[in-house]
């Protein structure tokens, strides 16, 4: 069994990180670069980089901000927001960043993740579905939550397999920033329908909530914002407690 990853999460908006509830209510919590380098050395496995808004405003992603995060890391580095060309791509990697996540841009053209996955690889490319129950239908949301689609979510996770992503992030809307646990049932009709890697994102409140998740279904990761950037719960006292409950970590 592959050693289970644990990933902070910087959602940025106007060069600050800021965390909400249900993707809404932001609340200023700390420089991006002063975060992303006490998270790289402090334990954690990855580092994800979400510029929140670039999407909605219809904008780049802030790239003086993030070449600023990448020199202070040295871990993997995930970066997304207003991700919707090869151009993109190659714009964020020279910054600095290893895989690049894809939302709503994947969601206005689908052929960009085949087309950046022949271009950089599999392991570059990062789908990152925004997830909500409608209806009783798990549907994918773009541009930060706000725009429901007619896409439903596991059809979605298998064309981008199909497609070549190498990594799904599932991003629960009914879970964020709620602290009550992950949202497996989500989480299960995703790892069911695909092989590649699965992070698991939304609703972490404390380490019985990472106990629950990995314990429950087969994600590769769990990731987390407020219950790390407040210092709740630290990266290797949680690691520790999933080690005492049987989970294998790096």
């Amino acid at each position: 069994m592959l050693a289970k990853r644990i990933i902070p999460c910087l959602d940025v908006k106007d060069g600050r990180v800021v965390k909400g509830k249900n993707f809404s209510a932001l609340k200023d919590v700390e420089d991006p670069v002063k975060l992303a380098a006490y998270y790289s050395g402090c334990g954690a496995d990855e580092l994800v980089f979400y510029d929140i808004t670039a999407s909605a405003e219809g904008r780049k992603l802030f790239s003086d901000i993030l070449s600023r995060v990448a020199e202070n890391v040295f871990i993997p580095l995930t970066v997304g927001g207003g991700i919707n060309s090869i151009k993109d791509f190659e714009r964020v990697l020279k910054c600095g960043a290893d895989k690049v996540s894809i939302n709503s841009g994947a969601i206005a053209n689908p052929y960009l993740i085949a087309d950046a996955a022949e271009k950089y690889g599999n392991q570059c490319v990062v789908l990152s579905m925004d997830v909500k129950r409608v209806g009783g239908r798990f549907k994918v949301f773009s541009r930060g939550g706000r725009d429901e689609t007619a896409i439903e979510m596991v059809s979605w996770a298998e064309f981008a397999q199909r497609s070549g992503a190498g990594e799904i992030v599932v991003n629960s809307i009914d879970t964020d920033g709620v602290r009550g646990g992950f949202d497996i049932e989500m989480l299960k009709a995703v790892c069911d329908a695909v092989t590649i890697p699965v992070v698991a994102s939304g609703g972490a409140g404390g380490i019985d909530d990472f106990i629950k998740l990995f314990n429950s279904v087969d994600v590769d990761a769990g990731l987390g914002a407020s219950v790390f950037h407040y210092g709740e719960v630290s990266i290797s006292d949680l690691k520790a407690a999933l080690k005492r409950g049987g989970v294998e970590v790096r």
